[in-house]
């Protein structure tokens, strides 16, 4: 045991790493009485204050130990702390409620520490993400910067996107329910895809999940009754006032493959939008080829996909030397060479612009067409043309049947595949189309995000859309590049639910597709599939226009659904071309 403890001393020794100590069960008061649990660590060798870091967690603050033991090891206090309601803490736990009200107190607490030299700092991702933007639009005096990584923003991205709920929140709050980590219980995938598919099979009420899972201790039928952005969930989220007061230096950090980017570029975008000149200089993003997970510790295999090593940033040492920077007065992060740096897939490199918007030259438009209204699977395609159409044409046409089980009776909730068959372009059963583009006769870098435009008609007064677009690579494998989705009674607005007018050739733009770069490779082409999705990760739209949450098997609409690419009224695929070679 000794000889086990000096090789520890002398790793510790060989790294440089500075030996620390740890305060467990410290209580930080909240200005309402509540108080929240927090892990102190801090070097052991402590000739004066020290700039703190700290996490605001509702995943337990064990779960990120080697994270604080790493920057209290590198010349920072770190403090992880529990929310309210979860682990240590009082109070109870609301998801996103109140976060920016607690994170301002902690931030002014940890101030006022003797090991404090009153530059605070915060760190993490997901949630963990979110709650520095929460505590950041409270402007706390003493914030100096934030690091939000995949920051998920209420009713932008979750518990729904477009007004679309996913099975998987009921997942997420039995994981956060309680004083415990419930990790086996997230993780227990066998079970949850169990009671996804009862659910599903026997068309009940999205309404009733909590029920069918055993759980109806959560804000799961509060969040149902607010099904789109209005009071209660702009609470959560900085107003444009909030916006142009931010001054301090921010780095923001997502994925290709993040499931929250959605949300990490609505808050970068916005403080682009309302920020001032001198905020948005000190505002930088990194878009790495990850996932929602890769976003802190990178893994070069994702889906399926395995990308270059330039891709293995150390996250961990970018977030000290910009930590140094910021409140040490050290050099900026060699890195951060502009304000916005991308990898690009095929190329395997880093990139970067002076903003997202000088990524790409230019756009390539490709319009959709067909024969005959043929689109309904990948043997009998449309097409994606560079020339507008100038007569009129036959509209694809697709049925979606919500009582029809076949297309997500065997879905689960394990982890998605990036690279694919052909299995799902060839099984559509009849409710979707696909469009083919001519193979590429050069590499091509596509980096930004992607649009769509298309005019459709149905017969019923709302239905879901989904839309993915794949490169289809020569030797015949497909690849998922980027995706959308979109409720039909939000497609004007995404606060105002407006019914589809039955028969009538509506424009619908998907603007909502997540960003991406990759270098498509000559002799590959473009699939765009467009679909009304059908799944047992998804609350079900039964297509009556009432309230999706409600409806079940007795409000059942079959959607007749047609999709017009002639003169009048061209459908069209818009493309972000990288003016990089």
């Amino acid at each position: 045991m000794r000889r086990f403890c000096l090789l520890a001393i002398l790793s510790l020794a060989a790294l440089g790493a500075e030996e620390i100590d740890m305060f467990w069960g410290v209580r930080i008061p909240m200005r309402d009485g509540v108080q929240l649990n927090a892990t102190i660590f801090k070097p052991k060798a402590m000739p004066a204050p020290l700039p703190v870091v700290f996490t605001l967690t509702p995943y337990v603050a064990d779960s990120y130990e080697d994270r604080a033991s790493y920057f209290a090891r590198h010349g920072y206090v770190y403090a992880l702390v529990d929310v309210r309601g979860r682990g240590n803490s009082d109070g109870a736990f609301e998801p996103f409620a109140n976060e920016g009200r607690d994170g301002y107190d902690i931030v002014e607490w940890l101030a006022r520490q003797p090991w404090s030299n009153g530059k605070i700092a915060m760190w993490g991702g997901s949630y963990a993400g979110f709650d520095q933007w929460a505590t950041l639009k409270e402007h706390p005096p003493h914030l100096a910067t934030i690091v939000p990584a995949a920051a998920a923003a209420a009713a932008v991205d979750f518990p729904f996107f477009n007004g679309m709920f996913t099975s998987y929140i009921m997942q997420w709050l039995t994981f956060t329910s309680g004083k415990t980590g419930n990790l086996k219980q997230f993780g227990d995938s066998t079970f949850w895809n169990e009671k996804f598919r009862e659910r599903y099979t026997h068309s009940l009420p999205f309404r009733e999940l909590d029920q069918i899972a055993g759980n109806t201790s959560t804000v799961f039928q509060k969040w149902i009754a607010h099904p789109q952005p209005d009071d209660y969930w702009d609470a959560m989220y900085p107003t444009p006032e909030q916006f142009a007061r931010i001054d301090i230096p921010i780095l923001t950090i997502t994925g290709h493959y993040d499931g929250d980017q959605t949300g990490a570029l609505h808050y970068y975008r916005d403080h682009m939008r309302y920020g001032s000149a001198a905020a948005r200089d000190r505002h930088y993003l990194i878009a790495g080829p990850w996932n929602h997970a890769g976003t802190r510790t990178p893994n070069r295999d994702v889906g399926g996909l395995k990308f270059g090593e330039a891709s293995m940033l150390d996250l961990n040492n970018l977030h000290r030397e910009w930590y140094d920077w910021t409140m040490k007065g050290g050099p900026k992060p060699e890195f951060l060479k502009q304000r916005v740096a991308y990898y690009v897939v095929g190329a395997e490199a880093w990139k970067y612009a002076a903003s997202l918007e000088a990524i790409a030259a230019g756009t390539r438009t490709l319009f959709l067409n067909s024969t005959d209204g043929q689109a309904n699977d990948a043997l009998h395609s449309g097409t994606l043309d560079g020339d507008k159409p100038t007569g009129q044409s036959a509209a694809d046409r697709y049925v979606y049947d919500p009582l029809d089980l076949r297309p997500g009776a065997l879905e689960t909730a394990d982890n998605p595949s990036y690279l694919t068959d052909e299995t799902e372009a060839l099984h559509l059963y009849g409710d979707g189309l696909i469009y083919h583009s001519a193979p590429f006769e050069e590499d091509t870098e596509i980096s930004g995000n992607a649009r769509l435009v298309a005019w459709i008609a149905m017969d019923v007064p709302d239905t879901d859309f989904e839309v993915n677009l794949y490169e289809i690579l020569p030797g015949g494998g497909s690849v998922l590049l980027t995706s959308d989705a979109l409720r039909a009674r939000y497609r004007e607005s995404p606060r105002k639910p407006v019914p589809a007018p039955p028969g009538e050739i509506v424009k619908y733009d998907f603007h909502g597709f997540t960003f991406f770069s990759r270098r498509i490779a000559k002799g590959s082409r473009l699939r765009l599939m467009l679909r009304s999705p059908n799944s047992i990760q998804l609350e079900k739209n039964y297509n009556s226009g009432g309230v999706v949450a409600n409806e079940s098997a007795k409000d059942a609409h079959t959607a007749h659904i047609a999709v017009y690419h002639n003169a009048d009224h061209a459908s069209y695929l818009e493309l972000p071309i990288s003016r990089a070679k």
